[in-house]
């Protein structure tokens, strides 16, 4: 089966999704709530594309290819789309990401940098340093789900739950008693994925907060 990306022919197998499809054939599609490591969530609809002859921008973790497909990575309501979403995200936390975090990076590739068009209400400062090794700052969580299913698909330690709803949404550890009280094994699977540093290694905070 043979799709093309951005002008290039990109043979591909039966069940490839266009992200992978951009992959293959070298280009970018920013992601936000996507790991490898686990199954495509499609939550973030940061990694929208134009495919000719949809209706509008699609997004490219859980589309599938099919036969002919022309993707457009560079389309501008996609783009348009993407940066609005990064920018809203960004409009919830205290204080900017982390320069080296992969939200800080999507924000400089879709454009998405300095005063925000909409200012509001923020998340308040909440650290949770209750286990030996990790630290759950929950201000800075933008609710991707990727440490929840790493922790459940990943490591099948099921340590941390999404919790609340819109602006409230957030995740708990033991059932909000903290990591030292839950099922964690201190693997680490939800900080390495975490592309926020919302959950990020002790040893590393003070670096981070440098």
């Amino acid at each position: 089966m043979r799709v093309i990306v951005d002008d290039s022919d990109v043979d591909v197998q039966a069940g490839t999704t266009v992200l992978q499809a951009v992959r293959l054939s070298g280009g970018f599609v920013p992601t936000l709530c996507f790991d490898e490591r686990q199954e495509p969530f499609g939550a973030c609809r940061v990694c929208m594309v134009g495919v000719r002859g949809a209706s509008g921008p699609l997004p490219a973790c859980t589309t599938l290819c099919r036969d002919g497909m022309v993707i457009d990575t560079r389309d501008e309501t996609a783009r348009r789309i993407a940066a609005a979403t990064v920018e809203l995200v960004l409009s919830e936390l205290p204080q900017p990401p982390g320069e080296g975090t992969e939200l800080a990076a999507i924000a400089r590739d879709l454009g998405v940098e300095g005063e925000l068009r909409w200012p509001g209400a923020v998340h308040e400062r909440r650290e949770d340093l209750r286990h030996p090794y990790l630290a759950l700052r929950q201000e800075l969580c933008i609710s991707c789900g990727r440490c929840v299913r790493a922790c459940d698909e990943v490591q099948g330690a099921f340590a941390l739950t999404a919790v609340g709803r819109g602006f409230d949404a957030n995740i708990a550890a033991g059932m909000d008693q903290g990591f030292r009280d839950s099922t964690c094994v201190s693997c680490g699977a939800c900080a390495d994925t975490c592309p926020t540093d919302a959950i990020t290694e002790i040893s590393l905070l003070a670096m981070i907060e440098r």
